[in-house]
């Protein structure tokens, strides 16, 4: 089944602060340290990142982060899939998803 592609701003108009904003939440946070780890970049399911919070609360801090140009989110209807922009955030802001993934790495808590 084909989705809609919900997209964030160009990469060109990803700003700095705003990602810094999204990534200042802890559970926004480590949904990105889970996605620069994962070195497939293949779509992954909102409920695959076990929040420990509500689907609606769960929908902003995915809105927040396709937003912020972190993610692109698919949207089928009754579900979504999200994806990481991992060719557009290095090339805008390098070094970032290796830092994300260092903290995967280390276990350190996003909190």
């Amino acid at each position: 089944m084909a989705g809609t592609n919900l997209v964030g701003p160009a990469v060109d108009a990803l700003e700095l602060g705003v990602v810094l904003r999204a990534l200042a939440d802890e559970h926004r946070r480590s949904v990105m340290t889970k996605l620069a780890a994962d070195r497939t970049d293949s779509e992954r399911g909102c409920n695959s990142f076990d929040l420990p919070i509500s689907k609606q609360t769960q929908t902003h801090h995915f809105r927040v982060l396709r937003e912020a140009g972190l993610i692109d989110e698919i949207d089928y209807g009754n579900r979504k899939g999200i994806c990481l922009r991992r060719t557009d955030v290095e090339s805008r802001f390098p070094g970032l998803l290796a830092l994300l993934e260092a903290e995967h790495q280390d276990g350190t808590d996003p909190r």
